[in-house]
């Protein structure tokens, strides 16, 4: 799939859900007990080449501290745009986070990769804490993070 269809099948399934096959996707986090203030994470979409496609969630909201969302930042060049209206609170040590998004079907069995960025104040940045395929096959498994995140797992 050419990346320009595949941004316009992410950013449509996230918007127009009823112009696009898709399907509703629950995105569950948790954070390991770290001890330090929260976590700012960065949900986004690679394609089979490693090319940027879009962004899916961005727990934090000071854009400030978005240039810590390393792998993330540097894919976008630090456009808050790719985020504006899918922004929340960061996550504090020991919680958890779940999302509830409309993904387009044609991301899956597709060569698609969630990955998750994690950076907390005071601390070191985590890139690619969380790299995983965006696979059918994938969905209700429970994948470890690197540092901060404990566990993630996706259900369709």
């Amino acid at each position: 799939m050419k990346p320009l269809l595949a941004t316009l099948a992410l950013t449509t399934a996230l918007t127009l859900p009823g112009l696009a096959m898709a399907r509703p996707v629950t995105f569950t986090t948790t954070l390991n007990n770290y001890g330090g203030d929260g976590a700012y994470l960065a949900l986004y979409v690679t394609d089979a080449s490693g090319t940027y496609v879009g962004s899916l969630w961005m727990a934090g909201g000071k854009s400030k501290y978005y240039t810590h969302l390393t792998d993330w930042h540097r894919a976008t060049g630090g456009d808050t745009g790719q985020v504006n209206g899918i922004t929340g609170a960061s996550v504090g040590a020991g919680r958890s986070l779940e999302i509830t998004l409309d993904l387009a079907d044609a991301l899956f069995d597709a060569g698609y990769t969630l990955h998750i960025d994690a950076a907390v104040e005071d601390m070191r940045d985590s890139p690619n804490e969380v790299t995983v395929p965006l696979t059918a096959s994938g969905a209700g498994a429970t994948v470890p993070g690197r540092r901060y995140i404990a566990s993630f797992k996706y259900d369709m």
